[in-house]
């Protein structure tokens, strides 16, 4: 069941709500929770902390929808915010996505519209309660050993665990920051880490949009591996966003350094288990492969801006997205040359 709060100082919307959403609030899909406002909104949150999803108005006594939105990023950071309001012009649209909306609705409230907007947000909630899941179980395999819970678990039994592996059907991607070196040269260590920083905080927000799994940081290149259902579509999309979104950054004073992303990515199947030494407790949970070392090897030859896939990933996915042939490229320790895909948009 999913609980969503609604922020709105009308009476009246509270009925309408019960009304047109009666089924499903009796086969237990949703359970709301009504506030007057959004210091009222605040004070319900804690005590509903397991709040999915806020509807909120922007025009409210004591604290506004925008307000409210801005403080509930920072003590609900897994709820989405959906603003439901009358006064949507581009201004205040704007304002609330820049503060971290997930979506507008605008009132007079088509309910059918709200109704398709409630289970987008449900499907991004739960991918990325999901993805955030995953990563915690993958950070937990990947810490070093206590031996209070070897002891606990038994020595041989956790070592067989950690070493059992198996064959995926899955996507990895390798984003390179391309010039990176250049600007680590002209500027001071601190400077260097907080921007590699920030543009890997930005690949990782579109990569766990699309459910994606962070493999590793490289110097300055990511690898990720997408799983599941179409997990080349998905890896696909979130390249694209994150080549559209670093390129559109802003450098600041910082004219001197454009940045951009060079990405390899690949499909098929590989080995998945825990890479390492059981001996020193210290084991990376990672695919490994020829499809990987291939995706390696095409982000390798990719340019600034060029997202390079191979001609069996352009096949499957060529009705999709718009794709052009760069011809055939020769790949370290691969006999032949290979036919390459840039993916354009």
């Amino acid at each position: 069941m999913t609980k969503i709060l609604v922020a709105d100082d009308e009476p009246d919307l509270e009925v309408l709500i019960r009304q047109k959403f009666r089924q499903k609030i009796r086969d237990q899909h949703y359970e709301f929770v009504f506030a007057i406002n959004g210091k009222d909104a605040l004070e319900k949150m804690k005590l509903h902390p397991d709040v999915s999803i806020v509807l909120s108005d922007i025009n409210m006594p004591e604290m506004d929808g925008l307000t409210l939105l801005t403080k509930l990023n920072d003590t609900n950071p897994l709820s989405k915010t959906v603003m439901v309001s009358a006064y949507g012009d581009m201004d205040n649209i704007r304002t609330a996505m820049n503060r971290g909306a997930f979506d507008f609705v605008t009132k007079p409230v088509n309910f059918d519209d709200l109704n398709l907007t409630i289970e987008k947000t449900i499907r991004h909630v739960a991918q990325v309660q999901e993805t955030l899941s995953a990563i915690k179980e993958n950070n937990i395999l990947k810490m070093y050993v206590d031996h209070s819970v070897l002891n606990f678990l038994g020595k041989k039994e956790y070592e067989a665990a950690l070493m059992v592996s198996e064959t995926v059907e899955a996507t990895v991607a390798f984003i390179d920051i391309c010039g990176f070196t250049t600007i680590s040269e002209k500027e001071t260590p601190t400077a260097v880490v907080a921007l590699l920083n920030d543009y890997f905080d930005l690949m990782v927000k579109e990569i766990i949009a699309q459910n994606g799994i962070i493999d590793k940081f490289m110097g300055d290149c990511v690898m990720t591996v997408f799983k599941g259902e179409f997990h080349l579509d998905r890896a696909i999309d979130a390249c694209l966003n994150i080549r559209n979104k670093i390129k559109a950054l802003d450098t600041g004073d910082n004219q001197a350094y454009v940045p951009s992303v060079a990405i390899g990515i690949n499909s098929g199947e590989m080995v998945s288990g825990n890479i390492g030494s059981v001996t020193l407790k210290r084991l990376d949970y990672t695919v490994i492969g020829d499809t990987v070392n291939t995706a390696q090897r095409f982000q390798s030859t990719a340019k600034p801006g060029q997202i390079l896939i191979s001609e069996v990933c352009y096949e499957e996915v060529k009705l999709s997205f718009n794709c052009r042939s760069i011809g055939k490229v020769s790949l370290k320790n691969k006999s032949e040359e290979v036919t390459l895909y840039e993916v354009m948009d």
